[in-house]
């Protein structure tokens, strides 16, 4: 149970110039989220059908998953064509539409662009594979030489992070043995080489083809990769990116030239701005060791945020927690730019399994604290990211079987420990067994991924009716966030509070968690205007996060 908001006020916050400063954005994958055609996957049509919900909820905008012609050996971030729209999710047309119908509801609509990588069908690609080695086409690749007898050895020793080697050797046009080429992800996704200026300068093309579109912006994929080392040097940990699934490799991502694309990017974005005042925005995926280094993305010229990984990746410890809001708070606010904070995305195992034991019916410590966290990132000064689902409060679907599973990272290495389908099984509108809603018109039509029995207490119609869900916290939590003028932009001030209760002012507003299982006295006497859970007058309960504002 949680407290109602007792006010609703209408904030268009997205008609200022800085809208993307305290914005709320929903994250769609497209796939998953409303299936228009009956095929058993979410499409561009789906979307636009779901944008009152969106809408309802609150949110000041969606970042739609890629959608482009793909041979989906990674759902879409293995990009063929750029500038177009797969036939699995509608056209050019359709996209249009969705595009209008946001506008009109006052929903802003950011692209997932993949500059790091592309498809092995991309037609570059193909014509790097006919071309000779040392040919304009292959520098627009990372193909080398090999190394040992006949160049049968890999050019260096990374890894790729879903799990191999990050070089794949290529059969040339005469039918021998060849060169190699860079892949750190999978040998499906060619990486671009950086340093060849015709990269950029489609890159450009891309860009401006969708802002001339009318998209609002860009979500980043990979940014802190694009540049290698020049000399693509052997690694001393190679295995190191496969290992923690993350960018850490130092002569593969985070390389200074990096920044210099950003600004360019920057620019174009500030020249679409300049045309009718409406900012575009460039968000990143940046996966770098500190909050110093991240900083370092959202220079003044530079990107206007990226997201910030470590509140995601914190353990469920007030400490732990209050460490990372700072670090933040000092490095990456002090920019001028805003926090992008995150709890949840298509990577990673949902708050509601991650906070607690494996919950595959999302109930017990895990839904509280998984609450308790969202609550907490609504509270916190810069922009928030939202997963499809977490608004439901949907749990990881953790048993799923192995036939069923189309995650790169299982084929690769065999594993199921990193796997992230869990997270992007499509999800439940209404009914009482799958599609759930999910699949229109077709009632017989199975869902890409298959839907657990218990999805039926998440659905959406469900979770609307019921004032004690999830989703009515994440829409009170919104509603309250537009109507304080305190939350969004401005800083924090830590409050002293009891050992495992993390507590902060923003104005008048006091937000507090509590990490433990225990009740404990409240910072505030009154009752709270808005708590993830029951929370009498004076008390903060387990697991349980509440606002309450000073008179």
């Amino acid at each position: 149970m949680h407290n109602r908001c007792p006010s609703q006020r209408q904030v268009d916050g997205l008609n200022r110039h800085h809208w993307w400063r305290d914005a709320v954005i929903y994250q769609v994958y497209v796939r998953s989220f409303l299936d228009s055609t009956g095929d058993g996957i979410g499409d561009l049509a789906g979307v636009r059908a779901g944008l009152p919900y969106l809408k309802k909820l609150g949110v000041d905008g969606i970042w739609l998953s890629p959608f482009y012609p793909s041979p989906q050996h990674d759902h879409g971030y293995d990009v063929a064509d750029y500038c177009d729209v797969d036939p699995l999710f509608g056209d050019l047309g359709e996209f249009d539409q969705l595009v209008g119908a946001a506008r009109r509801l006052g929903v802003k609509v950011l692209l997932d662009i993949v500059p790091n990588h592309c498809s092995s069908e991309h037609p570059w690609f193909r014509e790097a594979l006919a071309a000779p080695a040392g040919s304009p086409a292959r520098a627009r690749f990372h193909f080398a030489d090999g190394r040992g007898p006949d160049g049968a050895e890999p050019p260096n020793n990374w890894h790729a992070m879903f799990g191999g080697p990050a070089w794949s050797r290529v059969t040339e046009p005469d039918g021998t043995p060849g060169q190699w080429y860079l892949h750190m992800f999978t040998p499906e996704q060619p990486d671009w080489n950086w340093r060849d200026p015709e990269v950029a300068a489609e890159f450009d093309r891309v860009l401006r083809f969708w802002l001339d579109r009318g998209v609002d912006g860009f979500r980043i994929d990979v940014a802190a990769g694009l540049y290698k080392h020049p000399e693509l040097p052997d690694s001393d940990d190679p295995e190191a990116d496969a290992r923690t699934r993350d960018s850490v490799n130092p002569l593969a991502w985070n390389q200074p030239e990096v920044h210099d694309v950003w600004r360019r990017w920057r620019s174009i974005c500030e020249e679409y701005t300049e045309r009718d005042g409406s900012e575009r925005l460039l968000v990143g995926e940046v996966s770098v060791p500190t909050a110093r280094e991240h900083a370092q993305y959202v220079r003044p010229d530079e990107l206007h945020q990226a997201f910030f990984f470590d509140l995601l990746s914190a353990p469920w410890e007030a400490d732990a927690f209050q460490k990372v809001i700072s670090e933040a708070m000092q490095d990456i606010a002090g920019t001028g730019s805003t926090v992008t904070w995150v709890l949840n995305n298509h990577d990673q195992v949902r708050t509601v399994t991650r906070y607690g034991e494996p919950a595959t019916e999302g109930s017990g410590l895990g839904a509280a604290r998984a609450r308790a966290a969202a609550l907490l990132m609504l509270a916190l000064p810069g922009a928030a990211y939202i997963y499809q689902g977490e608004e439901l409060g949907l749990p990881e679907v953790v048993d799923l079987p192995d036939d069923v599973l189309t995650d790169p990272i299982f084929r690769r290495t065999g594993s199921r420990a990193r796997i992230r389908d869990g997270c992007r099984v499509p999800l439940p509108w209404s009914g009482q067994a799958s599609p759930f809603g999910f699949t229109s018109g077709v009632e017989s039509a199975k869902p890409w991924l298959p839907q657990p029995e218990y999805f039926a207490e998440y659905a959406t119609d469900r979770a609307l009716a019921d004032t004690r869900s999830f989703w009515h916290l994440y829409r009170d939590g919104l509603q309250l966030r537009a109507a304080l003028p305190q939350l969004g932009e401005g800083t924090l001030r830590w409050v002293d509070a009891p050992p495992g209760v993390l507590a902060f002012e923003r104005g008048d507003l006091v937000c507090a968690v509590n990490f433990g299982t225990a009740p404990t006295p409240a910072p505030v006497p009154g009752a709270p205007l808005l708590a993830s859970g029951p929370c009498p007058a004076g008390v903060l309960s387990g697991s349980t996060a509440a606002w309450w504002i000073r008179s």
